[in-house]
């Protein structure tokens, strides 16, 4: 690897090629392959060919989502594994992608990175309810879209919806999560975080008459400048995971505060998302940085490099 004092060089005169291992080819996906800088080629593999194509010099990125049947991930994690033994760089792992789409996972790694989460445990087909304070939330362990979250407010809609989960395949795989509720706000945050830097953010608004904030459900986009201490956690909570890029989305607590609600190692996002700069063209900056070993990444020609905040900063501001 080049010194650091070489890396516009490295940039500027060596070409590779970058695949977004993937199943399907969403708008992001896409956004963020015609967004690639000058001296890398983005393209969208299934895993397939990630796996038959890629050599020496090249990189991968994970994108594989959650399952429409909330019972896993896509196929395609053995491929990560398997580009990552061969010693191609590769960005968002397997471990890294199970950590953000595993609920249950998240919020063992939340807890152990002293990050605000809701206190969670897992319900199991037969077996007890959990001791946690009402109102709670069921989720699937895989879960995404808003699908299958509801609240509960007493133990008898606990016991009722328990017995409705019974005919979910995915609760009969895996169980249920059951999460201590978040007073709702009316709103959350989604920050992207790229390379450990935020690239995007997002404040989504529920629908009216609505306590979940998924956009498949009705809420609104609306552009937001994210308070710094949301920063830092959504920094640190994707450190957390093991991510390269990944949406962090955050509760306010109703006291001032930010709660880390769940991680999306699949994440899809827009131009609304923008803060300083383009947020697709940021983030393919930033993962390219990171493909290429660059640790600053040099500025384009006619442009001065912003430099975003990164997740080294936050670690004396954090609180113990």
């Amino acid at each position: 690897m080049r010194a650091l004092a070489d890396c516009s060089d490295c940039w500027h005169n060596k070409s590779m090629q970058l695949a977004i291992v993937t199943q399907r080819a969403t708008e992001t996906n896409l956004a963020l392959a015609a967004a690639a800088p000058r001296g890398v080629r983005f393209c969208l593999y299934s895993p397939e060919q990630a796996a038959a194509q890629l050599r020496n010099g090249d990189a991968a990125l994970g994108r594989l989502d959650v399952l429409p049947t909330l019972d896993g991930v896509e196929d395609g994690l053995w491929a990560l594994g398997s580009l990552a033994a061969r010693g191609i760089r590769t960005l968002n792992r397997a471990g890294a992608l199970l950590a953000a789409h595993d609920k249950l996972l998240t919020a063992r790694l939340l807890l152990r990175a002293g990050l605000p989460h809701p206190r969670t445990r897992l319900l199991s087909p037969g077996g007890p309810l959990p001791e946690l304070r009402l109102p709670v939330v069921v989720k699937p362990r895989f879960g995404s879209w808003g699908t299958d979250v509801v609240r509960c407010k007493d133990q008898a809609s606990l016991r009722s919806h328990v017995r409705e989960l019974e005919l979910r395949p995915w609760y009969r795989a895996h169980g249920a999560l059951v999460q201590e509720l978040v007073p709702p706000q009316g709103s959350d945050i989604r920050i992207i975080v790229a390379g450990g830097a935020i690239v995007g953010a997002i404040e989504r608004v529920a629908a009216r008459g609505e306590w979940r904030t998924n956009v498949a459900l009705g809420a609104q986009r609306r552009p937001v400048e994210p308070p710094s201490f949301a920063c830092m956690l959504a920094l640190e909570a994707a450190a957390a995971s093991g991510g390269d890029l990944i949406g962090v989305d955050l509760l306010p607590d109703g006291e001032g505060g930010w709660v880390v609600l769940e991680l999306n190692g699949a994440v899809e996002w827009t131009r609304e998302y923008s803060l300083d700069r383009d947020p697709f063209v940021a983030a393919a900056w930033e993962l390219a940085r990171v493909a290429l070993g660059c640790p600053l990444g040099p500025a384009a020609p006619g442009r001065v490099a912003v430099r975003p905040m990164r997740v080294a900063e936050t670690q004396a501001t954090l609180p113990a």
